[in-house]
């Protein structure tokens, strides 16, 4: 979404200033309008400095997919003034839908405040997983997929599955680590197959792991769309955005000085997002697209970590499935 503060119609417009995403500080930078993605949270400074007797349009649009709405408006109401009075302006307009450049300009400006408050970016990592975000078909229905599996998520909870070695709850092989490297990215998939499965990417504990999300042109011809990855357990430094398919060369653009601290980040049509997190969180975490029927169509993985740390699992947390029919009437709780 990208929400406009327009002022009057002479163009004096109410800017606000950024200063937190997702729980973290960034450094302030003003703006007439933000997207936000469905996931991310930004916290903003607003001057009511404006001819008080008036009151200012908010417009909210859709961005990212063509609208099929009008922009929501709502009323930027000065105390003087009586709230049910219409501004005397037209409302902001959004920016087109599919102005990716004005996107990724402000995605750009988020900078890391300091590291008082969260801790600095890892210089190395141990370990990096690349996910090419693809649309496939299965039965005749169309499923997000990710290095061509989509993400079936099993009837047995996953903590109680591998703290308990429970092997027939999940699937047991290994996720892929990325792609082929001939995959054009720019084109429909060769192969509109996908599969489904449900494996977990098992984690080193306290290791620091690189995850390069990677788009690519879906089933139809020349559409590729913007998808917010969430991350549940964890912030990650959001080290940098780029074009086209990720290549070793373009580790020399990831901004290891200030990058954000963020738990949600977009991936652009035809580009990469590289992200850098510490696995220091014991548990079974998701990972995935937070438009909700992209998750439920397949668009997901499952990261694990520390799992034998964990302190006592509540039975609630494993009442389903194979844990739930092994362990509710014993006392094999731990």
């Amino acid at each position: 979404m990208s929400t406009n503060l327009a002022g009057t119609a002479s163009s004096i417009n109410h800017k606000m200033t950024v200063v937190e995403a997702d729980g973290n500080y960034l450094q302030p930078f003003e703006t007439n309008d933000l997207d936000i993605y469905s996931g991310e949270s930004y916290s903003v400074l607003l001057k009511t400095n404006q001819d008080s007797s008036q009151n200012y349009w908010i417009s909210l649009g859709v961005r990212g997919r063509e609208p099929q709405t009008p922009p929501a408006l709502t009323i930027l109401n000065y105390r003087t003034t009586s709230a049910s009075r219409l501004p005397l302006s037209p409302p902001p307009v959004t920016p087109r839908w599919d102005d990716y450049a004005h996107s990724k300009a402000f995605s750009n400006k988020i900078k890391a405040l300091d590291h008082k408050s969260i801790p600095k970016p890892s210089p190395t990592y141990h370990r990096r997983i690349v996910l090419l975000n693809t649309q496939n078909k299965m039965n005749g229905y169309t499923k997000w997929s990710i290095n061509n599996v989509s993400l079936s998520l099993p009837a047995t909870p996953y903590l109680g599955s591998i703290r308990f070695g429970l092997q027939n709850a999940f699937d047991q092989t290994k996720p892929p680590e990325g792609f082929p490297g001939h995959y054009d990215i720019m084109k429909p998939p060769v192969n509109s197959n996908t599969t489904t499965g449900n494996g977990v990417y098992m984690l080193g504990y306290y290791s620091t792991v690189d995850v390069i999300l990677q788009n690519a042109n879906v089933l139809k011809e020349n559409v590729s769309e913007i998808h917010p990855w969430h991350l549940h357990g964890h912030d990650f430094w959001l080290l940098g955005y780029g074009e086209g398919k990720f290549t070793k060369s373009d580790e020399k653009k990831l901004n290891l000085k200030n990058p954000p601290y963020r738990n949600t980040a977009v991936i652009f049509p035809y580009g990469w997002t590289a992200l850098r997190f510490v696995a220091d969180n014991p548990g079974v975490w998701a990972f995935h697209c937070h438009i909700e029927p992209h998750l439920h169509m397949g668009m997901g993985v499952v990261f694990a970590e520390g799992v034998q740390h964990v302190a006592k699992i509540p039975k609630e947390a494993i009442s389903c499935g194979v844990t739930g029919k092994k362990f509710m009437t014993g006392s094999h709780l731990g």
